[in-house]
């Protein structure tokens, strides 16, 4: 900042570079949006002009120092991000003209019109409408730096809003001082908005709306009531005038839109602050307004038993996968096709319709029912996302051009091949060993079960979630339900006293001559090998009823072992390097035991941009 000040030829002091610096830290720290964006730039400029700097010195100042210290920085990156993702570079585009703008607006609106442009265009436009301009000018630029942070999360409102402020921008630059340059950055920006309102689904709330609509209004009516009989009331000491209704009522209109009024002279400490409260409080009501416009909206659907049983007829018709089990599971929301026998099981976080696997219905329809399901995503204002997607499927959304992500591999083992003879399975040979010297017994229990018998297991499964840090997923598994459980076979193993230290339970299966489970859970004190010991009865359990496959489950973030994207490098990197994700490690360990088949499984998205948020959403689908 003290460099700027010399640069620029201005008195240059250590305090008041030093005041102001300290002071856009701290905005930088409390900002929601990036490195305080706008917030910055109007504390440094008013610290600044405490110290004895000019509007145009202090705002000089700032932004030299903003130039290198953010903006030429952003400008870099995004120069590498277009370089290396032009799509995704495109999407960003709308973001990085609505920001340009606001930035334009805000210098345009400080700095001095071009002396003979403002001459031509007192000839045509009174000097009171040049002023208004001006000042819109200025407030639509402030308003376009937030709008350009919705943008990124792809908000309708916020679109419209960028929409409505560039308009305004094109007139006021226009109407300001002939300024044909911004005018034109302004054109540019809407031409830009205009060709990507495809982008912009995520729809806000119209409760939000409404509720924001009417507080809104009842706080200006009680602010025009408040400021208009404050006005006309107020004694002539403190603004050197009485002021007429009329006066009154204009002076508060002023205040209220946050327009600045040079018929209003305040003399004394009590006028300044009854200006400063009703432009205070109209201040939050236009950002209490703003926040309802862009609140995203979540449609929550009602459960049709309906679709759900004509969902769970279509799952036994057509049904393939060893999780179609979970796409009738409670967290799950169903879209029945109106063009053909099928349906889609998904649920709904952060504006993406996250699909479990894919559609249930003949395999000549898939493409049909994918292309309806995208258009009432379209209605929706939702953007879909295919979830655990299989390789075999991966060339329908090739067809829809789509892009896909490698998440993790699928372990499933051929049971006739399997035994527990050769020299790589002695450490499994001895584990079992001794358990069984040690009195354990591992047993199968056939449905229902006893409300007692129920109680057990959630001893083991809540012992299980707290020793090691867990939480309970849903989507593509299951949680502890005992409904649920109730109806399922269960293998345990006892302790020599009969007390259970581990469970696992078989779920329904319709991939072909294929068995699976979902819940494998053990005791703290539980001896190691009872995760095998549950394994190797369940593959007894299979061989009972001719099953030729046993489906392990999906090992996530492995299997990557050429990268074809930058985002499957960084997973990769994450799975190798960072300690939260090493678990995945011993997971895929622990299953390689059994394993003889390992199947991709893919994300499916319609762009690169989605994966800034795909993540987040994904983490919200998975709570119970």
């Amino acid at each position: 900042v003290y460099i700027a000040m010399v640069a620029l030829g201005f008195p240059a002091s250590i305090t008041a570079s030093a005041a102001a610096y300290i002071i856009a830290v701290l905005m930088m720290i409390i900002s929601p949006f990036l490195r305080g964006l706008g917030a910055v730039e109007l504390s440094m400029v008013y610290v600044l002009e405490q110290f004895g700097y000019t509007s145009t010195q202090a705002l000089s100042i700032t932004i030299l120092y903003r130039v290198f210290e953010f903006w030429l920085l952003l400008l870099i990156g995004v120069l590498a991000f277009g370089w290396k993702g032009r799509k995704l570079f495109f999407r960003a585009t709308p973001v990085l003209f609505t920001f340009t703008l606001g930035v334009v607006n805000i210098v345009s609106a400080v700095l001095p019109p071009i002396h003979h442009r403002l001459n031509l265009l007192r000839a045509y436009l009174p000097l009171d409408a040049i002023h208004a301009s001006n000042l819109l000018v200025l407030f639509i630029g402030m308003g376009l730096l937030v709008t350009s942070a919705f943008l990124l999360r792809g908000l309708r409102n916020a679109w419209i809003v960028a929409i409505v402020f560039s308009c305004f921008s094109l007139i006021g630059h226009l109407t300001k001082a002939l300024d044909y340059e911004e005018a034109f950055v302004a054109a540019f920006t809407l031409l830009v908005l205009f060709s990507t309102s495809s982008q912009y689904r995520l729809h806000s709330s119209s409760k939000w709306l409404k509720a924001g609509f009417k507080t809104s209004a009842i706080g200006f009516a009680a602010l025009m009531i408040f400021g208009w009989v404050s006005f006309y009331f107020v004694d002539a000491k403190h603004f050197g005038e009485n002021f007429t209704w009329q006066q009154s009522l204009l002076h508060t209109v002023k205040n209220i839109l946050l327009v600045e009024d040079n018929s209003l002279h305040p003399v004394t400490r009590f006028a300044k602050e009854l200006i400063w409260l009703v432009r205070g409080i109209s201040f939050f009501n236009w950002a209490f307004l703003f926040l309802c416009m862009i609140v995203p909206q979540f449609k929550k659907q009602a459960i049709n038993e309906n679709a759900r049983e004509k969902a769970r007829f279509l799952l036994k018709e057509f049904g393939n996968s060893a999780v179609d089990y979970f796409k009738l599971y409670k967290d799950k929301l169903i879209f029945l096709s109106d063009i053909h026998e099928a349906f889609i099981s998904y649920r709904v976080a952060g504006g993406f319709a996250i699909v479990l696997e894919g559609p249930v219905c003949n395999e000549e329809f898939r493409i049909e029912v994918l292309q309806e399901f995208d258009r009432h995503c379209r209605t929706m204002g939702l953007k879909p996302a295919f979830y655990r997607v299989d390789e075999s499927s991966i060339h329908l959304f090739d067809q829809l051009r789509k892009h896909k992500l490698l998440i993790g591999q699928e372990a499933v083992m051929e049971i006739k091949d399997f035994n527990l003879g050769g020299r790589d399975k002695k450490a499994l040979r001895n584990s079992l060993n001794s358990l069984q010297k040690k009195g354990y017994t591992v047993t199968i229990h056939p449905a229902p079960h006893s409300e007692d018998f129920l109680l057990q297991l959630k001893k083991i499964s809540n012992e299980w979630l707290q020793s090691f840090e867990k939480k309970e997923s849903v989507f593509s598994q299951g949680m502890f339900d005992d409904k649920e459980l109730k109806e399922q076979d269960i293998i345990t193993v006892s302790d020599e006293n009969g007390s259970m230290k581990a469970f696992l339970n078989i779920i329904p299966d319709y991939a072909e001559d294929e068995c699976t489970y979902d819940l494998i859970r053990r005791t703290n004190d539980a001896p190691g090998g009872v995760m095998d010991a549950l394994i190797i009865k369940l593959i007894d359990y299979a061989k009972e009823r001719n099953k030729l496959y046993l489906n392990l489950g999906l090992v996530p973030m492995t299997g990557i072992s050429q990268p074809n994207t930058a985002a499957e490098q960084i997973i990769r990197l994450a799975a190798e390097k960072m300690k939260q994700f090493r678990h995945y490690k011993g997971l895929r360990e622990f299953k390689e035991k059994y394993a003889t088949i390992w199947g991709n499984k893919y994300l499916v998205y319609d762009s690169d941009f989605d994966l800034l948020q795909l993540p987040v959403a994904l983490n919200k689908v998975m709570r119970p």
